[in-house]
Parts: C-alpha cells; structure tokens; sequence
C-alpha cells in the first residue's frame, strides 16, 4: 500500500509554510556528520547538492558524464515559469498553479502544484543572484513571453539557450563546493544498484565506465535525480545517454513507481529525417508566439509553401482553438499535428510535418524583432536541415519529450523506502498527465534549492545514526546482483545491436503506447514487448569486456532495463481507462478531445514489484480544495 503522502493542514495557500513550521531541525555541527549521495547533476541534483552542502552536509555526487555540463537540462530553450507578473497582465501564484493544473488535466496533487508556484519567483532571484543572464527590457526589468496553456506573458528565458544558463549557474554553485571539498564529485560513474539496509537507503554500487571497476558507496541517505526515460521510444527530444536505470533499480528493490504511462510528447520539434536516426531534435515552444502552424487545405498538395495562397492554407489549432491558438497546449496541439498529418496533410518527403510559419511576424513586427528572439533557434534548424526558416516556413512534428511518471514520494519528496529521496524529472511530478511548457526547470529548481534542502533535514532529525560498513553482507549482495547482470549481457552469443533492439522497442512503444493509445494495442504491446526482450538476452551482441570503457556495455544495460519497464508502462496505460492530459485512449474521448474519469480515476496509480509475478496496483486518492474540476476547454 501506499503509505500517508504527509500533506499539510490548512488552506493550499498556507500548506507549505505549516510544511516548514513542523519540521524538525538539524543543527548544523549535526548536519556535519550526514552523508547524502545525490545520483545525477543535472538541474535538479546540482541544485541539490550544492544547496545541502551549504547547510553543512557531506555530500557526494554522480553522473555518468565526463562534467555535469552534459546533463539533459542543458537542452531546454524556452524558459522557465515564474509569477513575478512584470508585465501586469493579471498573472498571480493562484493563476499559475490553477493553469499548471489544468494543463495537467487535474491528475496531480493540489498541494504540491500550489507549493511549485509559490516557490517559482524564489527560483528567478536565485539565478539571477547567480548570474543568469535573463533577457531584460528596455526598462530594466526582466523580460518574458507567452507558452502554451496560459494566457499570460509569465516565461522568463535568456537569449541563449535557457536550460544551459540555468544549469551553469546550479553547476557554479555545485562546483565551489566542490573547491571547499564539501561535494566530492564521483564523474563517469553509474549507479546500477540500491543498497537497503533494515528498509532504508543507505548506498548505492556504481561502475566505473572508464576501468570498470564496481564500487561500493554508502551514506545516510540517498537522492536520485536521474530525470526522465522518454528513451524507451528510443528516438526522442533526450540526450542519448538518458535512461531509467536508477529508478527502475530502486523500484525492483521496493519503491513504488508511479504513473509510468504519463509522458509528454512536445509539438515543437524537428521531424524524423530517416529511420536510422537515434535523437530528434527540440525546437522551443517559444516559436509558438508568433509562428502560425498550418497545413494545405487539400491533400497531398506538392506545391512549395510559398506559392499556397492564404486561402488554401489551414491555421488548423487557429480554427480549433481560437482563444489560445498557436499557444494551446503541448498535449492538445500534438494530436491536432497528428490529425493532420493521419488525414494526408502533412508536408514533407515523409508528410509526417507541419509548416511553423514566421512570414506574418516578420511583416507585422519587423525581421529584427524577429532575428533579436529567435535567432539562436533559427541558426539551429538551418545548420540540422539547410533551409532558411526566415523565408520558408519550418517543419515540425510531435515528438516524446518529458516524463510525467517516476518514483512516488511524499510531500517531502521521500519515496515509500525511508532515506530515498527523488526530485525533478525522476520522481512523479507535480505536473499531472501533461506539463504546461517552461515548467520543467521550475520544478527541478524547486526541488533542489528550496524543498529538498529543508525536508531531508526532518528526517535526519527522526532518524538514528546508525553505523554500517561497506563490508556488510548488504553491499555484497548488491554487488553480486550488479556483478551477475554484466555478466550476463558480455555472455550472450548474439548477432543483434543493441541499437537494433532498441530501435525494434521504440518502434513498438511510438506506434502502441506513443501519442495515441488503445487498449487492443496496448495488449498487443505487452505481448511482443515479452517476445523481444527474451530475443534481446539470445541474440544481444555486447563486444569487449567489462574492465575498461564500454559504450555497447552501457547501452546494453539501460536498454535491458527499457526491455523491462516497457511493459509496466503498457500495463499502466491499459488499466488507467480514460484519457487525461498526453495519455489519450481512443476509446475514451469526445470528439478527438480526452475524456477524463473523475469519479474512477482521480488517483495517482503507484506500482510494487512482485519479481516474477505481476506488478501490484495501488492508488493514491486525489482531492482537490481549492481547483474546481472541469473539463479543459481552450477554444
């Protein structure tokens, strides 16, 4: 089951400060003696581990990259979320955390969205006392522009890429830590076990991916902020290397994990070029401001954009949704884009596009205006695909992006395994079934440098300081695990890359568990998901050894584990019977809208591992105070 989620008393606007009223307190000679792993340093775990080690802590960090600068974050172009409201368009936290849950189609907690837009503005003065170079007005102030699913202008971003300025300013502060030897920094190294002791986390065994040494890591507590396992489509907006590995381990030691059918696929991104290819690119959802999406009017119509006359042309999330528009939100534009597209109206060598069209801005509001916001995501899709976008439209498509599902945790972002802590993509989020666009940094940034530094702390104060040794037979036993399944993989006499494989799971994932989903497919899914992974251990082909550095090796692992949570996520999509957010069951909408079960499934559906048997279902009730539900309505 599933155990008290330990939200506050009282009002949503006063649940956080009674959070912190009553919490225990540390002092800080006691916070000394602490050790606390932090497993991924990306926006989230960097954040983390800077922000406790200022408290006092002893932190140690890993990451699988050869510099925390590689980490996913550094992707994300569009921006971050904030209530700062500069420019007076009636923006506010309540608006936030009303729109934020909306977009998720009211499949989230009510606590923890309210919490997440208060905090938001903390985040801006935190950067910018870092150094973030947030783009500002003529005034001074710091600018912002519109995302999809709102209506106020609330995205603050820098002219560069957002994500890579956020993340040099969490890794700044990780690394003078690092100076004060308050963060020993673990590089080039993978978690690929949970150690437990009595129930509680209290290490991790990692591998060296240069010599391949395994090693033994132990601490009082253990945080994962491994992000997000959109990779299981194989091609998605991730960097190649993301993957599940980390939580899926903590979840076959006993961590719940929760709504693993939820993710979201982005409607901003540049097309599949050809089927080989392994990584799609993210374009920002910003273009959205003044780039207008449409289609010709006719099928199949093989005419360059430039000669379709207006009247010819469709502004299909114009015409569908005349109140947002080209902004609707990322789960409702998509499947217009693949409507389209289904209907025989894309564009392209594939017609699986749509145009993004910049020719009305630039004649309403000038090419500087336009080159002065753009002109970074402009240079990038003329250097991927060699066409000018300031004088032919861009071509875009759908594409798996961010992962609402992870580990459950609690209010304090503790998982049912007391010690584990998840923040960031890694856990189960505070989006829901869809995430408003720039509102990803915003809870990674939350949760590393203004929740988690203070919740950890009340549980060290409740919590003995047991001793352990890394000799205890709990360690070994985890290592014996790690050790076997190498072991395993470098034995398999196989022919098949793993990149096969894996491209031969995406293909199964995109088209049965992707955009659009019915229960006969999902059936069907689970069932060749099994085919393949038994294929995956006879014909896997893993060269070279485990004492040195291996990438097949690497890759053979995280794919193996994608083998595997496949199907729980298949499972999660099949028994959540209705559409909500990103998770569209064909079965279940009105006309080609979501329709949500309220009165079934207003739950969070968290899943135990039960080894060879079927993973368990439980549910975590949803009650909503303050938000009225309602069906989403953009139009």
């Amino acid at each position: 089951m599933i155990p008290d989620a330990r939200i506050p008393r009282g009002d949503v606007t006063d649940k956080w400060d009674n959070c912190l009223d009553g919490l225990h307190l540390l002092s800080p000679a006691n916070k000394r003696k602490r050790n606390i792993i932090v497993v991924g340093t990306g926006l989230a775990g960097a954040s983390a581990a800077a922000t406790m080690a200022e408290l006092g802590y002893r932190v140690e960090a890993f990451t699988f990259h050869d510099s925390p600068r590689r980490a996913h974050s550094i992707a994300a172009q569009g921006g971050i979320n904030a209530s700062k409201n500069y420019p007076k368009d009636g923006d506010s936290h309540y608006r936030l955390f009303i729109d934020t849950i909306k977009g998720g189609d009211f499949r989230s907690r009510e606590a923890n969205v309210y919490r997440l837009a208060q905090i938001s503005c903390n985040i801006i003065d935190q950067c910018v006392a870092q150094g973030v170079p947030f783009t500002r007005e003529y005034g001074g102030y710091l600018d912002n522009r519109s995302f999809g699913g709102a209506l106020v202008s609330r995205t603050f971003y820098a002219k560069g890429q957002t994500g890579q300025q956020l993340l040099l300013g969490a890794y700044a502060a990780m690394n003078r830590q690092v100076h004060r030897r308050r963060v020993r920094l673990h590089t080039r190294s993978e978690m690929l076990e949970l150690v437990l002791k009595d129930g509680r986390a209290r290490g991790i065994i990692t591998r060296n991916l240069v010599n391949g040494r395994i090693q033994r890591h132990m601490a009082d507590a253990v945080v994962l902020a491994t992000g997000g396992y959109s990779n299981v489509f194989h091609r998605s907006t991730n960097a190649f290397g993301c993957n599940v590995t980390a939580i899926y381990r903590a979840y076959k030691r006993g961590a719940l994990f929760a709504n693993p059918c939820f993710t979201q696929i982005h409607p901003t991104c540049i097309p599949v070029l050809h089927e080989h290819q392994s990584k799609l690119t993210l374009m920002s959802e910003s273009l959205r401001n003044h780039g207008r999406v449409w289609v010709p009017i006719q099928a199949d119509d093989q005419r360059e954009p430039g000669n379709i006359p207006e009247a010819e042309r469709d502004y299909f999330l114009e015409r569908k949704y005349p109140a947002y528009g080209n902004l609707s939100p990322r789960d409702i534009s998509s499947r217009a884009v693949k409507e389209v597209c289904d209907e025989g109206r894309g564009v392209g060598a594939m017609k699986h596009s749509v145009y993004l069209d910049f020719q009305h801005a630039i004649e309403e509001h000038g090419l500087d205006l336009i080159e002065q916001r753009y002109g970074n995501l402009f240079d990038m899709y003329r250097h991927i695909c060699n066409e000018d976008p300031y004088r032919r439209p861009m071509k875009i498509y759908p594409a798996a992006h961010y992962t609402m599902g992870g580990l459950w945790v609690d209010y304090h972002l503790m998982s049912n395994s007391p010690g584990l802590f998840v923040i960031g993509e890694a856990n189960f989020s505070d989006h829901g079934a869809n995430r408003l666009g720039a509102s990803a940094l915003m809870q990674g940034l939350a949760d590393g440098y203004f929740i988690l530094p203070q919740t950890i702390g009340h549980y060290f104060a409740g919590s003995d300081e047991s001793s352990l040794a890394l000799e205890d037979e709990v360690f070994d036993a985890a290592e014996q695990d790690a050790t076997r399944r190498i072991k395993r993989l470098l034995a398999v006499p196989g022919t098949q890359s793993v990149a096969s494989l894996h491209r031969q799971l995406g293909e199964i994932m995109w088209h049965h568990c992707g955009m659009s989903r019915r229960g006969e497919d999902l059936r069907s899914a689970i069932d060749q998901i099994q085919q393949l992974r038994e294929e995956f251990w006879q014909t896997v082909n893993v060269t070279g050894t485990s004492q040195n550095l291996n990438q097949g090796l690497e890759h053979a692992g995280r794919v193996a584990d994608f083998m595997e949570f496949a199907e729980l996520m298949c499972r999660d999509a099949l028994a959540r019977e209705e559409s909500c957010g990103a998770h569209f069951r064909e079965e279940y909408q009105n006309q080609g809208e979501a329709r949500r079960d309220d009165e079934r499934f207003s739950h969070v559906a968290a899943w135990a591992y039960r080894g060879e048997a079927l993973p368990e279902r439980f549910v975590e009730e949803l009650r909503f105070e303050c938000a009225r539900l309602m069906e989403r309505d953009y139009r």
